[in-house]
């Protein structure tokens, strides 16, 4: 049977991961000037962080359930909140391009 507790630790890792999914990707698309750069990585190390925040949690923290078979895992922890914060980077936050950036000061001017 599964407890509140884990429900509940599995709602945590899922939303850490989404938060880290979508500050990557407005990472790439701030620093990277083409798209396919930012693809690119958005597909490879993303991916590879979120892996490894879930071992993190689930393991080291004991945060979550026992999903049964490492398949539920990717779909659970690492696609679904790869897929939210991409989408909630794209679709809900301005593009870079689209942000007006103050100038700042050099030191002594």
């Amino acid at each position: 049977m599964v407890s509140t507790l884990g429900l509940v630790g599995l709602l945590v890792i899922v939303g850490v991961n989404s938060l880290v999914a979508a500050l990557m990707t407005r990472f790439f698309r701030v620093r990277l000037s083409t798209t396919w750069g930012t693809a690119l990585y958005a597909l490879v190390l993303i991916p590879l962080v979120l892996i490894a925040l879930t071992i993190v949690l689930s393991g080291v923290a004991r945060l979550g359930i026992d999903l049964g078979s490492p398949g539920a895992v990717m779909a659970i922890a690492v696609a679904l909140p790869f897929a939210l914060g991409v989408a909630f980077d794209y679709f809900w936050m301005p593009s870079p391009d689209e942000i007006e950036v103050p100038d700042t000061l050099r030191a002594g001017e």
